[in-house]
């Protein structure tokens, strides 16, 4: 089966929309997402819905961030309207807020890359209008957010009006949405605070058995303070999740100052002394457990097309909580090529023994050399986009899983020499 252009290999979920496919395109090697609905559906819906989901691709392809999905392509095929995006392995946060109350230092990180995605999309004049769990996807080893499904994004600047008009999940929506009034990015705070609420507390601010409850909550109630709920929740934390669920947008911090806030409470919070790093990976779900081993199989076993600068820069920190578990590398499933193992920046690794650079592992030889082609194809992208460009970014990520696999299996080494 094809769409457009793009190969389809399997179907990955359905919604309200249509349905969304694994795919591959044929002219650059890449795996895409597809999302597909019938052009028969958006018509028969109105004109409203249709220009709904080609404003999808409109929000969120102006939108070049790496906390928010990469949007490629758009376009109609057969009787199909699709948009394509980046394929993004892992699960969504709701999988992963089911298991439970999070960590608070996870829900800090969590909430702020959120907040980092909500900030960049509010400079750019697109408010989401639909920020829940199920939106947002928690992708690799470092479990780096990714906001997604802009399906009913609003233009700040856009012609069409939205007054009147109820979108989003009632759970989550703010109270001007939930009434049908105007909104700005402060609404998209308001559903951030309820995330946050529900990440600390394992509750919902906003509940009840039919919707007409759960808005009147909305809109009139206070949900009880999760410091009641949950011990270790600071007075900044809720301090914080009471400014961003006040009722008046007025009084809700902006993304910007909300992110600002978040920075500070990230550097003033002590670890949660409730939790402990196997009970974080616990609550880590299945394809976080399997999918990083595969990542980097992929990273090593496929030829890249894009690549590292060949200085070394700065790595974003990898919460302890999602430190991946150790486990036996993945053999090399490529020739080791013959090209030097470290590039002329890197500080030579020592043997465990502390004496000599490895230079005979074949398996560290393979990573090495992929980091080195990595770098030089990165350095071609720079030439010609910025560092924010999708290739770009996806590259950097790539490097990031061999860093990571490099140093397990050095400690790996360490610890076999040792015994």
């Amino acid at each position: 089966m094809k769409i457009g252009r793009y190969e389809v290999l399997d179907e990955i979920g359905h919604g309200a929309m249509g349905t969304v496919y694994r795919a591959r395109d044929p002219l650059i090697e890449r795996t895409v997402a597809i999302k597909t609905v019938q052009i028969a559906q958006l018509q028969h819906e109105g004109a409203d819905t249709e220009s709904r989901f080609l404003r999808e691709a409109q929000s969120a392809g102006r939108l070049s961030h790496p906390n928010i999905v990469t949007i490629y392509d758009v376009g109609e095929s057969d009787a199909l309207a699709y948009i394509a995006m980046e394929y993004l392995p892992g699960a969504t946060l709701r999988t992963l807020m089911d298991k439970g109350p999070m960590p608070i230092d996870l829900v800090i990180d969590t909430v702020t890359q959120m907040a980092e995605a909500l900030a960049f999309a509010h400079q750019h004049g697109v408010i989401h209008r639909d920020i829940k769990p199920a939106n947002v996807v928690v992708t690799g080893q470092s479990g780096r957010i990714k906001l997604t499904d802009f399906g009913i994004a609003h233009l700040s600047n856009s012609d069409h009006t939205h007054a009147g008009q109820m979108l989003g999940s009632p759970r989550y929506m703010s109270p001007e949405q939930a009434m049908g009034s105007e909104i700005d990015g402060r609404s998209d705070i308001f559903s951030l605070g309820a995330v946050l609420y529900e990440m600390l507390t394992a509750r919902y601010a906003f509940d009840g058995d039919s919707l007409p409850t759960i808005l009147y909550r909305v809109i009139n109630e206070t949900p009880v303070p999760a410091a009641s709920l949950r011990s270790g929740i600071s007075d900044r934390v809720s301090n914080l999740l009471l400014r961003m669920l006040h009722k008046n947008p007025a009084e809700r911090p902006d993304a910007r100052t909300l992110l600002d806030d978040l920075h500070a409470l990230a550097q003033a919070s002590p670890p949660d002394p409730t939790a402990t790093p196997s009970s974080h990976r616990s609550r880590l779900h299945p394809a976080l457990a399997y999918g990083i081993p595969l990542a980097v199989l992929l990273a090593i076993g496929i030829g890249m097309v894009v690549s590292e600068h060949p200085l070394d820069t700065p790595q974003p920190a990898v919460p302890a909580q999602l430190q991946p578990a150790t486990s036996s590398p993945a053999p090399e499933t490529t020739p080791v090529e013959s090209i030097p193992v470290e590039s002329a920046t890197d500080t030579p690794d020592k043997d465990p023994s502390g004496a000599t650079p490895i230079e005979t592992d074949a398996y560290l030889a393979g990573l090495d050399s992929k980091r080195v082609k990595l770098r030089l194809k990165r350095t071609e992208l720079l030439l010609e986009y910025t560092d924010q460009h999708p290739d770009v970014v996806q590259i950097d990520r790539q490097l990031e899983l061999l860093q990571i696999e490099r140093r397990r299996y050095l400690r790996q080494l360490e610890s076999k020499q040792k015994n």
